[in-house]
């Protein structure tokens, strides 16, 4: 199956339980908030290509977190909203915070080379670090004010284009503050992460 296709089935399922969980109730959505954050930061460690373009394992999970937000703004209130976007931003950094301890831990001679796997998966740069959770934040405060501001503007209505402009803005908000950290600190340049064809790997 193509990236294409598997972006698109992926797209559907991730969409599918966030309204499935917002059937269920407004635990439910926040606690999707908390895990998809966290997935997020297992699955960008995947890179691929997607029509073209660059893309990493953490974009279909990162929009289905707009989605859920944006659900939790217009049904529960911005508060909650934002309530939810500090919830991640914490269950985030105690993630990324643990998970380097794991990292720090001496195998043993019982260990089948998870230590290795997990080395690569869980090691992170400062400014990585510093990129994804900043990046989160703007993007996702940006999503619950952009997605109030169209909703006083239309009056409630058009739910699926206040969801779908608000979402849109905030992904450019995310990739701009990330490329911009990121580069900023001298970790990877811009042309590795924009490209249309032919991808160019950054050295390790």
């Amino acid at each position: 199956m193509s990236n294409e296709l598997l972006f698109i089935l992926q797209m559907i399922v991730s969409l599918s339980f966030v309204l499935c969980l917002f059937r269920l109730g407004k635990e439910y959505l926040v606690g999707y908030i908390g895990f998809a954050v966290i997935l997020s930061q297992i699955f960008v460690n995947k890179q691929f290509d997607l029509f073209g373009l660059a893309a990493s394992g953490g974009n279909v999970m990162y929009a289905s977190l707009f989605l859920a937000t944006d659900l939790l703004s217009e049904w529960y209130g911005k508060k909650e909203a934002k309530r939810a976007v500090n919830i991640g931003l914490c269950l985030s950094v105690i993630y990324l915070v643990l998970s380097q301890f794991i990292v720090a831990y001496s195998p043993n001679g019982a260990d089948w080379g998870a230590a290795e796997w997990l080395g690569g998966l869980f090691s992170l740069s400062p400014s990585i670090v510093i990129g994804s959770l900043l990046a989160y934040a703007c993007a996702q405060y940006n999503d619950v004010h952009l997605f109030h501001k169209l909703k006083e503007k239309f009056d409630g209505k058009h739910l699926w284009l206040r969801n779908n402009c608000s979402t849109f803005a905030s992904q450019l908000a995310d990739t701009a503050t990330v490329l911009a950290l990121l580069c900023f600190a001298g970790a990877i340049e811009w042309l590795s992460l924009i490209h249309i064809s032919e991808p160019t790997r950054p050295e390790r």
